[in-house]
């Protein structure tokens, strides 16, 4: 159980800009990983095995990417009690993202706008550290799970975006439980064109194809005293603007291509929800509490069309116990949290598994 509340450290973080509040925390965290600073904000692990894409997550509450862009801090989001978590987004070359200010808090409607645009200090350093966390040493009947998500420069055009895929997935291939391709942050020029039908056939043909070069590059034990290829799965991120239309495309070229699941959704360009308030016409993308039910949407769209054994992880707008119990209803079969963990703290994540879990 944490031992400082919640609502003193969010008071306190609340009084500073946006980014200078995450910077603080990402900072703190990774300064106290792996130390007794760490009890300020660890959280059982609420035990709730579920099998997907061929693995055993924990339980059914991860973090999303975007909070922890560099993969500095993974021991230290694990203590909070995710079965899973997932950093990045990682691009080839160490890029400084948008012009600031790109970060606005919407606290009436417990939202957030950014439009960071990638950045990160690139794959070297990322995968540096994801080699030093320590999460794997530890001995869990189920070890918590990391993805790592990957994107491409600004200044690669878009008609060369699938280099920069392939050089981010031959990078973290060996380090992954598993890989997410992100295509639906709106904070990278023309980046949402890749889920339309051609270019996202294109790139997930290139990626599948990839994936079983590396597959025989890592065997692995197969538990019979012999090795086997090493096929990490695979996920794609998709954006909660889209039609039904565009998900059922979208729904039929993840089956082609042989993905592994989809992570439904990235934030939404849409301001609907906020007209009118404080920092609401801002550029970027929403996320928070007015995503919740656009994002629910799209998964039982893709629910329908992918049939019931797809995995499909949910994220978008999960401030509550609740909010997570209704992506799983939806269709998900696991859900992250990156939002509500700024609004509502670390507590949430247990609350949520908690939840879940009483579903049976």
């Amino acid at each position: 159980m944490s031992l400082i509340p919640y609502a003193l450290t969010r008071s306190f973080l609340f009084g500073m800009d946006a980014e200078a509040a995450h910077e603080f925390t990402m900072g703190m965290l990774a300064r106290g990983q792996h130390t007794p600073m760490q009890w300020a904000w660890c959280h059982e692990t609420v035990d709730d095995p579920i099998e997907l894409a061929g693995l055993t997550f924990p339980n059914r509450v991860g973090l999303a990417a975007g909070l922890d862009k560099n993969a500095r801090c993974i021991d230290a989001l694990g203590a909070m009690g995710f079965g899973f978590v997932e950093v990045g987004t990682v691009t080839p070359k160490a890029q400084p993202g948008n012009a600031k200010p790109r970060m606005f808090r919407l606290p009436e409607a417990r939202a957030l706008i950014n439009r960071l645009g990638f950045n990160n200090d690139g794959l070297d350093a990322f995968i540096h550290n994801v080699q030093q966390a320590r999460f794997r040493t530890l001995h869990r009947k189920h070890p918590m799970l990391l993805g790592l998500n990957i994107g491409k420069n600004a200044s690669t055009p878009i008609d060369s975006a699938t280099s920069d895929y392939l050089t981010c997935l031959d990078g973290v291939y060996p380090h992954a439980d598993y890989v997410t391709i992100n295509i639906s942050s709106p904070n990278t020029q023309n980046l949402r064109a890749l889920q339309s039908d051609a270019a996202l056939d294109a790139l997930l043909g290139a990626i599948a194809e990839r994936r079983e070069t590396l597959a025989g590059q890592y065997p692995q034990n197969d538990g019979k005293g012999g090795t086997k290829a090493r096929r990490v799965p695979i996920f794609v991120k998709i954006a909660p603007d889209l039609d039904e239309a565009q998900v059922s495309v979208i729904a039929a070229t993840l089956q082609r291509h042989g993905m592994d699941g989809v992570i439904a959704t990235n934030t939404t360009i849409s301001r609907e929800a906020v007209k009118g308030q404080p920092h609401s016409e801002q550029q970027g993308g929403l996320s928070g509490a007015p995503v919740l039910e656009a994002s629910n949407q799209v998964i039982r769209q893709l629910r329908a069309a992918l049939g019931s054994r797809f995995p499909i992880i949910g994220v978008g707008g999960i401030l509550s116990a609740e909010d997570a119990v209704s992506k799983i209803r939806a269709g998900a079969d696991v859900v992250q949290i990156y939002t509500g963990l700024i609004y509502e703290g670390p507590a949430l994540v247990s609350k949520a598994a908690r939840a879940i879990k009483a579903m049976g």
